[in-house]
């Protein structure tokens, strides 16, 4: 396969006091029709970094190709060929969803049909409607239909479904599923985990400004040792140490958060039973306990020993 993006030792610093690194030292590959993620907590970078893929900033040094091309020589050319819908877009509240979507239309000397571009993200019943009567969600649609009706070969998507509810969400991985079916390449920056593992073939895990792991969801989960978690409290508030937890049944690792421990377990159908062995050989009873597929989350947490959103409010007290 061919790459659809290639950046190398992308940085990008900002003139404060102190001057603040965003993006740190960044090598990426996405490959022509893949769906590639980059996930993190809000003031990662990934936003930075899509932005400076998309031709919206300018690194402060690294290299940047998009589909063969680079910014600053090609372009016009690199224009043509992807399509975004940023975090945000604002758009004129009285006009008609066919009327933007015209408007947008008339940038490219090719591409979609306003009829072909609102019909794939099923706005057809709003098309004589302003913007301003939309919902958030069919806003949101709007965003991607004015992305793809340049009929791209690459769509960047930054937190395109955040604070939508959850039709909606599943209502935009469908138009996004569609896109990849025409052997186009998606790029999508989110902090929803489960979004990521459902949409993606590979991932690039961001955090302050830098990639911490990368791979398909599937690999990235397998690191931790075990495909299934084990989450447990002990009443009373008795403690048992790592080391007798690292002897249970398939415990592959462990992780304690406040008063709930979690294991990383390759065969949970033994470990629960070798668990309560040892709590019963201690006189310990258990106050919870559930079993789960891990997921990118449990990555997250391991790399950093941070929650997601923990990550996230902490970049926001930064800020």
């Amino acid at each position: 396969m061919n790459a659809a993006i290639v950046c190398s030792k992308l940085t990008k610093r900002y003139d404060a006091r102190p001057p603040v690194d965003a993006v740190r030292g960044v090598d990426l590959a996405v490959e022509v029709g893949e769906c590639f993620g980059l996930l993190g907590p809000n003031g990662a970078g990934k936003t930075t970094t899509m932005e400076i893929l998309e031709g919206l900033l300018d690194a402060t040094s690294g290299h940047v190709e998009v589909l063969g091309h680079q910014w600053g020589r090609d372009d016009a050319a690199i224009r043509q060929l992807i399509g975004i819908s940023l975090q945000e877009t604002q758009l004129s509240d009285k006009l008609t969803v066919r009327e933007t979507v015209a408007l947008f239309r008339s940038f490219y000397p090719q591409g979609l049909t306003p009829e072909e571009a609102i019909a794939r993200v099923s706005l057809d019943d709003k098309s004589t409607s302003w913007i301003k009567n939309l919902s958030g969600g069919q806003k949101q649609r709007l965003a991607v239909a004015l992305a793809i009706v340049g009929d791209p070969q690459i769509l960047f998507l930054d937190e395109p479904t955040t604070g939508l509810d959850p039709q909606s969400r599943r209502q935009l991985w469908e138009i996004i599923h569609a896109f990849r079916k025409s052997g186009r390449t998606v790029m999508i920056t989110t902090h929803y985990m489960d979004e990521a593992e459902r949409l993606c073939d590979r991932v690039a895990v961001v955090d302050q400004g830098k990639v911490i792991a990368l791979g398909s969801p599937k690999e990235l989960i397998s690191q931790l040792g075990g495909e299934h978690v084990v989450d447990f409290s002990i009443a009373g508030g008795a403690v048992i140490t790592d080391d007798e937890l690292k002897h249970v049944a398939t415990v592959n690792s462990v992780r304690t958060d406040a008063d709930t421990v979690s294991l990383s377990v390759s065969e949970p159908h033994l470990a629960i039973p070798s668990l309560l062995s040892l709590l019963k050989g201690r006189g310990s009873e258990l106050s919870t306990l559930t079993t789960r597929h891990a997921t990118l989350e449990d990555v997250f947490v391991s790399l950093t020993g941070r929650h997601l959103q923990e990550a996230g409010a902490e970049e926001k007290k930064i800020k």
